[in-house]
């Protein structure tokens, strides 16, 4: 029975911040993902690998098996929204918040449709589904603060850091969604079959976040 543990990581914040806690778990890469091309990366730990995928698709490879476990953000995760997947720990790095932003100012009307810029589609319907407010989703990838300047959207749904990007655009963030941290996610039948190592590199990533 193998026990080769593949993990999904996507470059960026999360990688970085993510591979100190590999470390403590006696895991670190073979190379420096910055300078290769490769997207599969070997550690010097025997049974584990990386793959280096997108952000967004962190959910889908560990869902489906092709990792085992893979690291994500809350917000991805949600948006995902997959039911396939355990989340057994809260690695408490690359935390932001997932909000509502507008022009600074902007009075939402109190009736009547709001048009809504994101790339969190799901995250927002449910929001405003929840809020009992009717919403058009405008689904965008990218340069969200973009749309109200330009009456595409009278609100965004986006993440939120230092709020600086907004401030710079003339917008200033709103309601506050969810809390956004980096969790660990394992694959359900991965968990049954490889218990024992997955379990493991579970308990060295909790010790290190602890640390």
């Amino acid at each position: 029975m193998s026990s080769q543990i593949t993990i999904a990581l996507s470059k960026g914040r999360i990688l970085k911040d993510t591979l100190p806690l590999l470390k403590a778990a006696g895991i670190e890469l073979a190379e420096d993902p910055a300078k290769s091309r490769k997207l599969i990366i070997s550690t010097t730990h025997p049974d584990v690998n990386l793959l280096i995928v997108r952000a967004s698709d962190v959910p889908t490879y560990v869902e489906y098996g092709a990792a085992d476990v893979g690291v994500a953000g809350k917000d991805v995760l949600l948006e995902h929204g997959s039911t396939e997947l355990y989340e057994p720990l809260d690695l408490k790095i690359a935390q932001c918040k997932l909000m509502t932003a507008g022009k600074t100012g902007f009075e939402e009307p109190a009736t009547g449709r709001i048009k809504v810029a994101t790339k969190f589609v799901n995250v927002a319907k449910r929001y405003y589904a929840s809020q009992g407010r009717q919403a058009d989703i405008i689904k965008l990838y990218g340069s969200m603060e973009l749309a109200p300047l330009v009456g595409l959207a009278d609100i965004i749904v986006d993440v939120v850091d230092t709020g600086n990007t907004l401030r710079a655009n003339g917008l200033e963030p709103r309601e506050l969604i969810t809390h956004v941290s980096s969790r660990l996610v394992v694959n359900k039948a991965s968990m049954k079959v490889k218990f024992e190592a997955i379990n493991a590199l579970i308990q060295q990533l909790s010790a290190a976040v602890d640390a």
